[in-house]
């Protein structure tokens, strides 16, 4: 069985159109930079109706010229991913049989951005995105990887640590396997890693792990920072003192020896990781009963049976996840997970309290703050139906940007093999496994190191059009 090539029968036609459009959108580009640095990029118009400003022809010319090539780009990327769906099995090539294993992913990018579109009138600032490339760029990519770690056992041709193939140990991309099995997947996309494990599927799977934790552990970090931040701002005193002072000496710590701490043995043994994350996943049940409590406590009826749902449901979550004792045995949360969950969220907690704490002393001197007041509003009504509305849009900013710290957080830690098993196909993980012999076998290191980049970008852009969008809300 002969190797894979990179593009297969399509290669011969439009890899010459992408080596021009490429080449084109690069003088475009810096033909642009050129005439933007050494002519004007606006001359004054004086008309009847007043002075008009007029961009310079030759830099209205670039800029035509760099979006008809991004486009023409854009385009044969997508003849790229079109072809290889629907030309033979033994056509499509590497980037073609890629595509293809990332059906499911296309077709719920199409749905999801043609629904977005269609609706985006009443979908609020969600809808606004739309309105703004960026923040449709970034959340392209994001989505890509949200329902590649969704549709993660569609897509993976082989088990990503179970399947190692004998002879395809530190293989090329395209490498076909020596004797495959009836209907087994016959080639090794991305090639093979150090102990002949199926790159592509590693770099799939990991997605999972690292769309589980890092979003989790984001969303936890920022229930804390809530909690203690709102308070702190709004009432302000020895209240804030403590708060800040503690906010600022975990700060001060290095973060690094944080985790190699919580990973030793003797501290395990300690049982300090449980200890943490028993204190830690309380605040979720903390935030919503008091959340609860403010909204509805003239309605003692609705109050109350909100309160004892979260109680309950929260509560046998919390036994689950802190302490490892759901009674039905459902929930629970594996060990080194756990030490990386943890660790994680309390490293992101004081950003996020000092973020929240200072949008509450902003917000709190606004004139809708003092009708609250007036009307006779509780305090928690005032701080989490008042104040922390109007601080969503740079919340949400910080949410995805932290999102992306934390994607970082995880490689970073998965690289020196903190936490997470040896064999967990975590994007770190993966990198730590193949740098090795990165100089000879580049594939096993640099596919996931990519998949951290362009996550990590997604998140970035999306927070730049989130960012844009709310200031014009």
């Amino acid at each position: 069985m002969e190797p894979m090539t990179w593009t297969g029968a399509l290669g011969p036609y439009l890899n010459p159109a992408i080596q021009i459009a490429a080449l084109a959108l690069a003088v475009s580009a810096l033909a642009n930079i050129l005439v933007a640095l050494f002519s004007a990029n606006e001359r004054v118009q004086y008309s009847e109706h007043g002075a008009v400003l007029q961009s310079n022809a030759t830099l209205r010319f670039t800029r035509m010229a760099m979006g008809l090539s991004l486009a023409a780009l854009v385009a044969i990327v997508l003849g790229y991913i079109l072809g290889g769906i629907l030309m033979p099995a033994g056509e499509k090539g590497i980037v073609g049989s890629i595509a293809s294993r990332f059906t499911p992913v296309w077709i719920a990018l199409a749905v999801t951005f043609v629904v977005s579109i269609a609706f985006k009138k009443r979908l609020g600032l969600y809808g606004h995105l739309f309105d703004n490339v960026i923040g449709m760029v970034g959340f392209g990519l994001v989505m890509f990887w949200v329902f590649t770690a969704i549709f993660a056992d569609a897509i993976v041709p082989f088990d990503p640590v179970q399947d190692v193939i004998s002879g395809m140990k530190n293989k090329a991309p395209g490498t076909p396997l020596p004797n495959p099995a009836e209907g087994q997947f016959t080639h090794y996309l991305l090639g093979g890693d150090a102990l002949a494990r199926d790159v592509f599927s590693r770099m799939v799977m990991g997605s999972r792990v690292v769309l589980t934790i890092a979003p989790a552990a984001t969303l936890f970090a920022f229930m804390v920072g809530i909690t203690l931040g709102v308070p702190a701002g709004y009432m302000g005193g020895k209240f804030d003192t403590v708060l800040s002072f503690i906010a600022n000496l975990v700060l001060a710590f290095p973060v690094i020896l944080l985790f190699f701490l919580l990973v030793t043995p003797e501290i395990i043994t300690m049982g300090v990781p449980t200890y943490m994350a028993a204190v830690l996943f309380l605040f979720p049940i903390i935030f919503l009963v008091i959340l609860w409590n403010s909204r509805f406590h003239t309605r003692t009826g609705l109050r109350n049976l909100l309160v004892a749902l979260t109680v309950l449901i929260g509560g046998w979550l919390y036994l689950g996840l802190a302490w490892d004792l759901d009674p039905f045995g459902l929930v629970s949360i594996p060990g080194g997970v756990l030490i990386v969950f943890v660790s994680v969220v309390f490293v992101n907690s004081p950003t996020v309290f000092r973020i929240v704490r200072g949008l509450t002393l902003d917000i709190s001197t606004r004139d809708y703050v003092a009708a609250a007041q007036t009307r006779g509003e509780g305090p928690w009504y005032i701080m989490l139906w008042e104040i922390l509305p109007n601080a969503r849009g740079p919340l949400l900013v910080d949410f995805c940007l932290r999102i992306g710290y934390t994607t970082i957080l995880l490689g970073t830690l998965g690289f020196f093999g903190l936490g997470l098993p040896p064999e967990s196909p975590d994007w770190g993980t993966s990198i730590n496994g193949g740098r090795g012999l990165l100089q000879f076998f580049p594939f096993p290191p640099l596919v996931p190191a990519v998949a951290i980049m362009s996550l990590v970008l997604g998140l970035n852009l999306l927070a730049d059009g989130l960012r844009e969008e709310s200031l014009r809300d």
